[in-house]
């Protein structure tokens, strides 16, 4: 199966998205450091799951989907450290907050497959 048939991947795409999304409304002085942060974090999610389905093997596979959970997570800290600020309201965490409940799911199925 290619990577971009997986869920996983699909999903993945859809939190940066909605991420751009919304940091696109952060304020100016932010863009060099929390959103600028916080769009690498999501970016490397999708990237390291398509990079390790294009390694040979199992191990280099794992690897990079360990990576992409590491930033998913980096990334659910951002967020609350946005909201902490008060760069994103309730209902832009929440909704950021689902999508990555859904790719933690999925990404820790594939890990365990």
């Amino acid at each position: 199966m290619e990577y971009i048939e997986l869920e996983v991947w699909k999903e993945s795409r859809v939190l940066v998205n909605i991420l751009y999304k919304i940091t696109g409304k952060f304020p100016q002085e932010e863009m060099y450091s929390l959103t600028n942060q916080m769009r690498r974090s999501a970016i490397s999610i999708p990237s390291n799951i398509a990079e390790g389905c294009g390694r040979r093997t199992s191990t280099d596979l794992l690897q990079f989907l360990h990576i992409a959970r590491g930033s998913l997570y980096e990334l659910e800290t951002q967020i609350y450290l946005a909201l902490d600020q008060e760069y994103l309201n309730n209902e832009s965490f929440e909704n950021l907050q689902e999508q990555i409940v859904i790719c933690k799911k999925l990404l820790n199925g594939f890990i365990n497959y």
